[in-house]
């Protein structure tokens, strides 16, 4: 019999001082049965670093055609496409042929290393990916916050995350690999 997946109820405020974006954003989560707790904490990072107002989470590791986040234009043009992991060369090209903007969120620590090595030539002919990748011990400290209701505050200047939940801050420094236009 399969799982169901885990509801998740976050309130995430998002001070991004970079951008000049203040917002509070209550987002039900569905955390499917295979993600861990640390792949689903990496995912609202990644909605924190680009929230918008038409920003959203979609089926995400449930489906092979859609990213984990997207935000898409009133016409229905897809603008942004966010995938966490280590996608394939071949998701990669998909991805950058389908959105304007494509942002990948490695993690994962070595394993991470060996995937940018390998893809990391074919990519170079894509002005509209962006490669940001999270530390092994970074995404380890986020998942100790992960919580089935959550309110996170997340403050992002000079690139630099402060995670804080209740009395625990975590700190995260995001590489950028590939900066995209």
């Amino acid at each position: 019999m399969a799982q169901n997946a885990t509801i998740y109820k976050v309130e995430l405020s998002v001070s991004d001082m970079d951008r000049h974006y203040y917002e509070t954003h209550k987002l039900t989560v569905a955390k499917h049965p295979s993600e861990t707790e640390e792949r689903l904490m990496v995912r609202l990072i990644a909605f924190a670093l680009n929230a918008h107002d038409s920003l959203e989470m979609t089926k995400g590791i449930s489906t092979e055609d859609e990213p984990d986040i997207w935000q898409k234009s009133l016409s229905g043009q897809l603008e942004v496409w966010v995938a966490l992991g280590l996608p394939s060369e071949k998701v990669v090209r998909q991805s950058c042929s389908k959105a304007d903007r494509v942002i990948v969120y490695p993690y994962g620590g070595r394993i991470a290393d060996m995937w940018w090595d390998k893809i990391k030539a074919s990519t170079l002919r894509f002005e509209n990916l962006q490669v940001t990748c999270f530390s092994e011990k970074d995404t380890g400290n986020l998942a100790k916050l992960a919580g089935r209701a959550m309110k996170l505050q997340i403050n992002i200047q000079e690139g630099e995350v402060m995670v804080a939940s209740g009395d625990t801050i975590v700190n995260l420094t995001p590489q950028t690999w590939k900066s995209g236009t």
